[in-house]
């Protein structure tokens, strides 16, 4: 007994020290590296200087955030709202509409778009769906949604396939096979009993869906949107080829922009002064900053009231 105590004590600890170092220590560790490498950026421009600065000049060493964050910011969103409608019909068809034999083939060829390698949806990207978006669909919506008063703003400019709206369409599918999987495992999580209960009182299939079963699952939809989030904000390959990699501000749709990683990626490499370089670790600290407070944001505020609701109303 007393060796099956310290077998059981040295395996807490051990298995412990694992859970300590990724969930404290090497996010403690990153932050405290970035802090350091963006001081000097951080003298010169301070907080709000670097925040909302328009300007990224590397000749006269002026860096702004402002256009990247911006960029970072429209993108996801972006991406988030093609995907999400996409993702929870997805699961709906697979977790209540789709014939059990078929279930496995259709959720593996979902979850194989989520393995593919973030270039190679960049290059499908710009050789493809550029070109698609620039000849037909791009004039389409300024020809239908341009002439709207104030809306129409959103498409003006020269349609080019390298702009915010097509990095959006294909971040979009990325995050759809990791969306749709917490979807729809959120869907088959919910009782055959109150399923069963909604069909005996005379509900459709529909009905019981729309009424029932998303209800139930939204702390899952909830979940499976912030996950995505996180997984877009984060992205790089993708959206590089897409964005056109311009520290600007856009104010339609059809322009090019740049995001955060984006800029990084690109402009690490060039970083020939320690200003420039700091500026960009300072973008990485925006970066891991927005990340970690989304996901703490979305797990105590947002993930537990929804997680409260469904308790109380499951008792």
């Amino acid at each position: 007994m007393e060796r099956k105590r310290i077998v059981e004590r040295l395996s807490v600890v051990f298995l412990g020290s694992f859970a300590l170092f990724v969930g404290m220590v090497f996010p403690l560790l990153t932050l405290g590296v970035l802090l350091i490498e963006a001081i000097p950026a951080f003298e010169k421009f301070g907080l709000i200087g670097f925040l909302f600065g328009r300007t990224w000049d590397p000749v006269r060493e002026v860096f702004g955030a402002l256009p990247a964050l911006f960029g970072t910011l429209l993108v996801t969103f972006l991406a988030s709202a093609i995907a999400l409608p996409v993702s929870v019909g997805i699961a709906v068809f697979i977790a209540e509409i789709c014939p059990r034999r078929l279930k496995p083939l259709f959720s593996t060829a979902v979850e194989l778009l989520g393995a593919i390698p973030s270039i190679i949806y960049g290059m499908w990207g710009l050789f493809v769906i550029a070109p698609l978006m620039a000849e037909y669909v791009e004039p389409f919506l300024q020809n239908t949604f341009g002439r709207i008063p104030l809306f129409g703003r959103l498409f003006e400019g020269v349609p080019t396939g390298v702009d915010a709206l097509t990095s959006s369409f294909v971040l979009s599918i990325m995050i759809i096979p990791f969306m749709s999987a917490v979807v729809k495992d959120a869907f088959e999580m919910t009782p055959p009993l109150l399923k069963e209960a909604g069909y005996s009182l005379g509900a459709t299939k529909w009905e019981v869906i729309r009424h029932v079963v998303i209800p139930y699952a939204l702390p899952g939809i909830m979940g499976g949107l912030i996950l995505s989030l996180g997984r877009a904000l984060g992205e790089t390959m993708a959206v590089a080829f897409l964005t056109g990699n311009v520290h600007r501000i856009p104010t339609s749709l059809l322009e090019p922009l740049t995001t955060i990683t984006v800029a990084i990626a690109n402009e690490f490499t060039e970083a020939v002064s320690d200003v420039y370089l700091s500026s960009l670790y300072y973008l990485a600290l925006i970066l891991f900053v927005l990340s970690f407070g989304l996901l703490l944001v979305a797990k105590f505020l947002i993930l537990e009231r929804l997680g409260r609701r469904w308790r109380a109303a499951t008792l």
